[in-house]
């Protein structure tokens, strides 16, 4: 009798998952190459300021080529995830899908990434290539040295403006359940600081290999990097895949190698599709404060007040606080988002939890609930508790890790 109804209840469970809604996923169809594959979309987006990502995921075509040409792993990751911002206004969210970039080839954007030859340069690398022209299409200003002129006066007339080129690729599903390109976004990373060396004949041995620097104007970095956008929106009209589509390009400053906060987007414009004229250039108005710190103050003196008291609380509570570190991203002069790093010396689970609770009370106490704020808990052990309340949440949402 039991066997009879193990049999009969695991028949029900078989029918019932056969039958039941699949609603994790979508899926489509993507056409690539003239071949056309499934693809799969999820259900369900985990915030608001992302994207779904089709899958199979696809590696960009020149992946890896930002990663060594940006300055610290903070510029890389707000080059990225700032560029995916800049879209947001053109290509919903709600509508769009992410990938990454397949029609930029990684030659193409390491080409566009170097100096423009002169005429002198072009003649000689013709000849050493049996008369082959070499293929002209870098977008820095062309550099050739000049023994009448002093070195280092020349290269900080011309610096190496643009760093990097990422490509961002958005979908749309059409009625027939296929997916297509719907627009693309291009952000073009720029020097604020242009980083050389000197040739070792120019200098004393011990001098040798020692890096320079030459601060770039912010204006005359945004206006390089405006004209370096028109070429690149000209050349990408060029490529059959992208003649039609709608672009937004964006200017991402940098920051120097030493600073603990990531560059900004300074810019960003629209092409439409069937165009190759740029609209009108918008400004960004976002930056990045740590907490505490002399920049932030003055240039947030009520913000930095909040978190010196929040700051101060903590370790009026807590004998073995080490420091509180937090990074506050700001747009349009307003804090939209504030992470903070707690690193404690904690000797039980009881006191993990005491010290989130308090914290924890100490946010809803201190910081505005229009703000987005992010605490991490961490220990030598790693990371120990998680504090996340969302804009417009009164309730965070708390996580002790066990």
């Amino acid at each position: 009798m039991k066997k009879n109804l193990l049999l009969l209840g695991l028949t029900l469970v078989i029918l019932v998952s056969g039958c039941a809604p699949n609603f994790g996923k979508e899926e489509v169809v993507q056409e690539t190459n003239d071949t056309k594959e499934t693809a799969i979309i999820p259900k369900y987006n985990i915030s608001e300021s992302y994207y779904r990502t089709i899958l199979p995921f696809k590696p960009g075509e020149a992946r890896g080529l930002v990663l060594g040409r940006l300055n610290t792993r903070l510029d890389i990751d707000e080059f990225e995830t700032g560029l995916m911002r800049m879209a947001q206004d053109t290509f919903s969210v709600d509508k769009y899908l992410y990938q990454e970039g397949q029609y930029l080839k990684k030659a193409t954007i390491e080409g566009w990434l170097g100096r423009k030859l002169t005429a002198k340069q072009v003649k000689e690398r013709a000849e050493a290539n049996k008369g082959e022209e070499p293929a002209n299409v870098g977008l820095n200003p062309s550099f050739e040295y000049d023994e009448s002129v002093p070195y280092e006066e020349q290269m900080k007339e011309s610096p190496i403006y643009l760093a990097s080129i990422l490509e961002h690729n958005y979908l749309v599903k059409n009625n027939e359940d296929q997916v297509e390109l719907g627009g693309i976004a291009i952000g073009l990373a720029l020097n604020s600081v242009y980083y050389y060396k000197l040739p070792n004949d120019y200098v004393i041995e011990e001098y040798r290999g020692f890096q320079r620097e030459a601060k770039i104007d912010s204006k005359t970095l945004e206006a390089e990097g405006k004209k370096i956008a028109e070429e690149i929106i000209a050349r990408i009209r060029n490529i059959p895949e992208l003649s039609q589509i709608p672009v937004v390009i964006s200017l991402f400053e940098q920051e120097e190698i030493s600073s603990i906060a990531p560059g900004h987007f300074i810019a960003t414009a629209k092409v439409d599709a069937n165009s190759s004229k740029l609209g009108k250039w918008e400004a960004v108005n976002e930056e990045y404060h740590f907490f505490p710190s002399t920049e932030a103050s003055k240039a947030y003196p009520e913000d930095a007040m909040k978190f010196e008291n929040f700051q101060r609380d903590i370790a009026d509570y807590f004998t073995n606080y080490t420091g509180v570190i937090g990074q506050g991203f700001y747009k349009n002069d307003e804090l939209q988002e504030l992470k903070i790093t707690i690193p404690m010396q904690f000797y039980g689970k009881g006191e993990v939890i005491g010290f989130t609770q308090y914290v924890t009370g100490l946010v809803m106490e201190h910081f505005p609930s229009y703000m987005n704020i992010r605490i991490y808990i961490t220990s030598e052990s790693g990371p120990e508790s998680l504090i996340v309340r969302e804009s417009g949440k009164e309730d965070p949402f708390v996580h002790i890790y066990e």
